[in-house]
């Protein structure tokens, strides 16, 4: 079958679609039959060697699927699924090919109206948008939220599930389109880069926000300090301006009484099975009353998942990019 490969960790251009054999289900895997694949911020630090897991060459890339279950194994413990049923699910990596192995607590069934396309756009960023504000963040009804790098895939699915939780946002981006996507993407306010500091302060009558969501880290760091609200929480998702890793004078949180936190949905999830699917009976309502409803970007064959890590470097691209496998 066809899987998308990283043979030396040199970069999207040298991401190659290969040949390898059929995966057989262990006892408490589920075997799918891959429809979409999400392009995921791992998948292009995967394919650099810079991702905190360091697979061995060969290895699959593919972080968020959707398809049809193929086969479950014997001690799946998964009652609620059958051969044929239409599923997402979420893994490290190895999600890439035509026919992928997920764990069993890792596997959600897609409601009827969520597309395969949407179906790969929704679990890592929704499940961390999830965790990060309900979690990490105590968000509540009435709170306002700002979000960095709000056009992305994990931008505009905090934007939703914000919503989803009765909070106000402010899209934070770095042109006009990209404040255009975030707002049909539901937020509520958007905001260009520069001076988006000011512009919080103002859209909040000088009070500022309760929640930062940051996945750009860099230079935005210490203004998403200074445009909290008195026992603000600013939450470090990722550092995608690859301007290195800021860091903080505490004595600036003890005068403001806020916070910074961070968010690593992976490193909990993984390794608390029961978690993910709890998280996903969360997100349920918020999908089928349509206050989450991913909003898929560039879609492209499995053969240029390369260029799709291309084009994410480079920031060409809007909400979440998809693979088709078939």
């Amino acid at each position: 079958m066809r899987a998308v490969q990283v043979l030396t960790p040199t970069g999207p251009a040298d991401v190659r679609v290969t040949e390898v054999p059929e995966p057989e289900p262990g006892p408490t895997d589920v075997l799918v039959e891959v429809e979409s694949v999400g392009v995921s911020f791992p998948d292009l630090l995967l394919s650099k060697g810079e991702y905190q897991l360091k697979p061995e060459p060969p290895f699959t890339l593919g972080v968020d699927v959707a398809g049809t279950v193929v086969a479950l194994g014997a001690d799946a413990e998964r009652p609620d699924l059958a051969p044929g049923d239409r599923v997402a699910g979420v893994v490290p990596y190895g999600g890439a090919s035509e026919r992928c192995l997920l764990p069993a607590t890792a596997v959600f069934a897609l409601p009827d109206t969520t597309s395969y396309d949407e179906g790969a756009a929704l679990p890592m960023n929704y499940l961390t948008a999830l965790f990060a504000l309900e979690e990490r963040g105590q968000v509540k009804p009435g709170d306002t939220v700002l979000v960095h790098g709000a056009a992305g895939g994990v931008g505009t699915a905090t934007l939703q599930v914000a919503r989803g939780l009765g909070a106000r946002t402010i899209a934070v981006v770095s042109t006009e389109e990209k404040a255009a996507f975030a707002r049909a993407a539901g937020a509520d306010e958007a905001v260009l880069l520069d001076g988006f500091k000011d512009a919080a302060l103002g859209l909040t009558d000088g009070r500022g926000v309760d929640v930062v969501l940051d996945v750009v880290g860099g230079d935005v760091f210490t203004d998403s300090l200074r445009c909290l609200a008195p026992f603000g929480r600013l939450l470090v998702v990722g550092f995608a301006a690859g301007q290195g890793i800021p860091e903080v004078r505490v004595n600036r949180l003890l005068l403001a009484n806020t916070d910074v936190r961070g968010v690593g949905w992976g490193g909990y999830a993984m390794v608390h099975a029961p978690y993910m699917r709890r998280q996903w009976s969360r997100l349920l309502p918020m999908i089928e009353s349509g206050a989450v409803r991913p909003p898929v970007g560039t879609t492209y064959p499995l053969e240029e998942f390369g260029r799709a890590l291309a084009d994410m470097e480079a920031r060409r691209t809007l909400g979440k990019s998809v693979a088709h496998v078939r």
